[in-house]
């Protein structure tokens, strides 16, 4: 019988048992509540706005959505976010999901630290960045039932959430600075490495090839 927290049944299908399973050797349990409580406020926000998210991907969404950030990276670095994306994709199209399932819940990841742009997207993409909004900076807490939030966070309990998630942020991500570049991501290295300046727009520009 699968798990009902907050009124928000946790699909219990097969791809979510495997996701499940195999997110949980991936990630610290610190990544995995925050994943489980991602897709539950994910869901209490598509609620209330009307979204109807498919659970399963969504689930699958918010499971794998900071995985890259423990993965072994790809041989290119790209963003974390693109490892955990590639890394459900393949997941999902490996475990029988359709291509459309599969490139919906790509989406997702790839998307879920990029503002604005996911919540105009479809219902499992814009889900997934509230949820994560919520959970990780709070944003859209308040409009949420209060009953509701303790629930999801008495059964995944949030612990000393801001400083260990910002911790393994940067363990994450230590090993390839490059990539946080015009991202939210670069915000964690200016945070724990004072002497770190990203890269900017103005830079590029100004030494690009041409004359003017």
């Amino acid at each position: 019988m699968s798990e009902v927290i907050a009124g928000i049944r946790v699909p219990d299908t097969l791809i979510a048992r495997e996701a499940t399973a195999y997110v949980r050797e991936q990630v610290t349990s610190l990544l995995f509540d925050h994943s489980v409580r991602v897709f539950l406020f994910g869901s209490l926000h598509a609620r209330a706005r009307g979204l109807e998210a498919d659970p399963e991907l969504l689930y699958a969404a918010a499971l794998f959505h900071d995985a890259g950030l423990f993965v072994p990276p790809s041989d290119t670095p790209q963003r974390f976010e693109i490892d955990g994306a590639d890394m459900a994709h393949e997941f999902l199209m490996h475990h029988g999901a359709s291509s459309t399932a599969a490139e919906t819940v790509w989406n997702a990841i790839a998307l879920h630290t990029t503002p604005a742009i996911p919540v105009r997207m479809g219902p499992e993409i814009a889900a997934t960045n509230l949820g994560v909004l919520t959970d990780a900076v709070g944003v859209g807490l308040s409009e949420l039932d209060h009953a509701a939030v303790a629930d999801i966070v008495a059964a995944y309990p949030r612990g000393d959430f801001k400083n260990d998630f910002l911790v393994a942020f940067h363990e994450g991500l230590r090993h390839r600075p490059d990539t946080t570049y015009g991202t939210v991501n670069s915000d964690i290295f200016e945070y724990f490495d004072p002497g770190f300046r990203s890269g900017s727009l103005v830079d590029r520009v100004m030494s690009s090839p041409w004359e003017s």
